[in-house]
């Protein structure tokens, strides 16, 4: 990738992240990694039906095998329900299995051999019971329940203005069903933990999460004990993308097994574990019916959701909100009716992945406008622009858009890709035929909703020599929270990035922090950061200002140094102001904390309501070759404009932009969870199939001026965003190549052979 790729803006530094070296050399500790003395070894057994009722439990032989020293089913957890907002888990299932994969047993072992074999031990005797593997199966008359009530765990309905009169005034109304399928983090640390008590009875419990305080609310929940007598450590983190944040149950059944034996219990999930313990995207089936007029106006838009959740809820109706509304608040449109429902089936539980719902409808929306463009006659970036949303303007759920250069990464994206002159070429001769693609993209960078706090807090130590040392409780899961820390704490405080120390999230000793999320880190936690930052300089300028008696407005840290402006007749190493300050203070060190929680509101009963300080845009454009022997899709060319505000680090954007492109490439033509009978028959990586290298072509991103006023020097999220166009740009770039408009994802091979098939049969049928 050369420079001019970069499109480098505001201020910001492009530097490798603080971590790197420790992990590329091996040095870094991820809970899989840890050796405590005496610890032990856990294992699960897992249902293999998709739902059952359970029988008998018989763990007589496994706690006979020598070095086997704790075997637990449900029966021994506690009765206390956990989840977020529907409490319906317990550490192990107790009288019912819901989804093929669900843990019905544990245990722990002096050694993983030993562990292994007292696993196959374990007798569980079932009662089959039908089984639910649809979603529209599940809301039929009749239809046997997962969960006591309804298989109905969530309904969404949104009216805004008048529907009926916005389709009157369409000039065309096009409605389409498109379907989305879940897709697996494909991170390249499989869930792991390891959990021990104190002699007081206290619970340790190191884990790789993207939020420890969550992970701490979920364990008390789960093993039914005091927030307090619990201690959550973020370990290293080998990427999340979502699947680490409430729901995964791995670290709770090893917390349990901890405090059963009083010694420590490592737990660290295989990569068929980790994808049968269920941490993958929702699927849903959207249909969609738009009006525009002929100029391309937007005038109604009408939504019908139908997702499936699995067996639990989760963080599921969470996104279903953003699938059923986010994307409405990309355009300017004033009439909208939508209706989406979130059900219950007996298989592997749905919940957060990058982008939270959005990739969903916005494969569905992106689709749909270049449809109706087509239909028109009409370019379809003018469509894009002439409903885009811009700065100043409130939207029609009342989100106040700040910054957005949305129209700005259009215009990038067309011209990058040299789309004119591309788009008049032939598309191909023989087999192989050349589309390309566009799609837009809206994402918040923060979300007012978890118990009214979308703050940060950040505690700042300055030592004696200068150096400071961070508190947070924001988790780094290698995107480059710590990173962006360093950078604006090194850049307020005048040293390099080397004299900062960002210690790992502990709920014992940083403050509380809901986590890292909704790409609510930078925005939220980078201003808090500031205001640290500006807090300790504060009080080591006004040190030095009373050791040399010179006023402190004229005075500034830079380079490691406190000086005087312009003069230069006061220089002095920072080190001995900072010493000054702790023995001229009795001993009190530079230590400030600063909080920050922006001005958003949490959404009231309607669904209105300004939840974020700052929304990131992007655009995409592509290039894609179809085989027409083969149905094979090849990415030629990607361009990605990305509006994240002022780049604190542009090197990190880059490569959240452009994984989050490779991402988005997996999920269009390639990855697919597929079951049989409710089981996951393809779960691990080598029948898993994920874009690698050789998929990939020259990925090309560039980040677009614009400047976030809410954010920490104008800067707002960049780890989300860059994931939602690149489907739906697939999509639109497949079916200028052949014609073929595919609304159901993956686009296999099979489906392009198929549908040109059908098309062949239709013109046959016509001669």
């Amino acid at each position: 990738m050369h420079r001019e790729d970069f499109g480098l803006a505001g201020e910001g530094e492009g530097i490798p992240q603080v971590n790197a070296r420790e992990k590329v050399l091996g040095c870094a500790v991820y809970a899989g990694d840890m050796r405590l003395p005496r610890m032990l070894h856990a294992r699960i057994l897992r249902s293999p039906h998709a739902h059952a009722r359970i029988t008998g439990v018989d763990l007589t032989a496994a706690l006979a095998l020598p070095g086997v020293r704790v075997a637990v089913s449900g029966r021994d957890v506690p009765a206390r329900a956990w989840g977020l907002s529907h409490k319906q888990q317990h550490v192990l299932a107790r009288d019912t299995v819901r989804f093929v994969g669900e843990e019905v047993a544990a245990l722990a072992a002096d050694t993983p051999e030993i562990a292994d074999a007292a696993l196959d031990l374990i007798q569980i005797s079932y009662e089959p019971l039908p089984a639910l593997l649809d979603p529209a199966d599940a809301l039929t008359t009749g239809a046997p329940l997962v969960h006591a009530g309804s298989n109905l765990a969530d309904e969404i309905n949104i009216q805004r203005g008048d529907i009926d009169a916005g389709f009157a005034q369409a000039d065309l109304i096009h409605e389409e069903t498109y379907r989305t399928h879940s897709q697996y983090p494909g991170y390249m640390e499989p869930m792991a933990t390891v959990a021990a008590t104190d002699a007081n009875g206290r619970l340790t419990v190191w884990t790789s999460t993207q939020s420890v305080f969550l992970a701490r609310q979920r364990l008390a929940e789960a093993l039914d004990r005091p927030v307090s007598s619990i201690r959550v450590i973020q370990a290293t983190v080998g990427g999340g993308f979502g699947g680490k944040i409430v729901e995964e149950r791995s670290s709770v059944i090893a917390a349990f097994l901890a405090t059963r034996t009083d010694r420590p219990v490592r737990l660290g999930l295989t990569r068929i574990e980790d994808m049968l313990s269920g941490c993958l995207s929702v699927p849903e089936t959207i249909r969609l019916r738009l009006g525009m007029r002929r100029d391309g106006t937007i005038t109604a838009k009408e939504v019908e959701i139908l997702a499936d959740c699995g067996a639990f809820a989760g963080l599921a109706p969470d996104i279903l909100i953003v699938s059923a509304m986010r994307s409405d608040n990309m355009q300017r449109i004033a009439n909208i009716r939508t209706r989406a429902r979130l059900v219950y089936t007996n298989t592997l539980p749905r919940g957060a992945f990058r982008g939270f719902g959005g990739t969903q409808m916005l494969f569905a929306l992106n689709s749909h406008l270049a449809t109706m463009a087509e239909k028109l006659d009409l370019d379809v970036f003018d469509v894009h622009r002439r409903n885009a949303i811009g700065p100043g303007d409130t939207t029609v759920h009342g989100w106040k858009i700040g910054s957005c250069a949305l129209e700005a990464c259009l215009t990038h994206v067309r011209k990058a890709i040299d789309w004119d002159a591309k788009r008049a070429r032939p598309k191909g001769t023989g087999v192989l035929r050349r589309g390309l693609g566009v799609a837009a993209a809206m994402h918040v960078s923060g979300n007012r909703t978890i118990g009214n706090w979308d703050g940060a807090t950040i505690l700042l130590k300055v030592n004696e020599d200068g150096r400071a040392v961070i508190l947070t409780g924001e988790s780094d899961m290698g995107q480059g929270a710590f990173t962006m820390l360093t950078q604006i704490c090194a850049k307020e405080l005048g040293i390099p990035p080397a004299h900062v120390t960002v210690q790992a999230p502990d709920t014992d000793i940083s403050p509380f922090s809901i986590g890292t999320l909704a790409s609510r880190v930078t925005i939220n936690a980078g201003a808090a950061m500031v205001k640290a930052a500006r807090q300790a300089r504060s009080q080591i300028l006004a040190a030095a200002a009373e050791k040399y008696s010179h006023p402190e407005d004229d005075l500034e840290i830079a380079d490691g140094m406190v000086r005087a402006r312009g003069t230069g007749n006061l220089t002095v190493p920072l080190p001995e102001i900072c010493r000054y300050h702790i023995f001229r203070h009795g001993g009190e060190g530079i230590i400030v904390s600063a909080s920050h929680d922006p001005e958003t509101v949490r959404m009231d009963a309607e669904h209105r309501g300004n939840i974020a300080p700052g929304y990131s845009f992007a655009a995409q454009a592509v290039e894609v070759e179809v085989d027409t022997e083969t149905g094979q899709v090849r990415l030629i060319e990607s361009w990605l404009a990305d509006d994240c505000g002022v780049a604190i680090n542009p090197l990190a954007v880059h490569g959240q932009s452009n994984g989050a492109a490779v991402q988005s490439l997996g999920w269009a033509l390639y990855e697919e969870p597929r079951f049989e009978g409710g089981q996951l028959s393809n779960g691990n990586l080598a029948d898993y199939t994920m874009a690698t290298a050789d998929a990939v072509p020259r990925l090309h991103s560039a980040i677009v001026d614009s400047f976030e006023p809410n954010g920490p020097l104008g800067a707002k999220g960049a780890s989300e965003t860059a994931i939602l166009p690149g489907a739906p740009a697939i999509a639109n770039a497949v079916y200028e190549a052949i014609g073929l408009r595919i609304t159901d994802l993956p686009i296999t091979p099979e489906k392009i052979l198929a549908g040109l098939a059908r098309a062949k049969g239709a013109r046959d049928a016509a001669l």
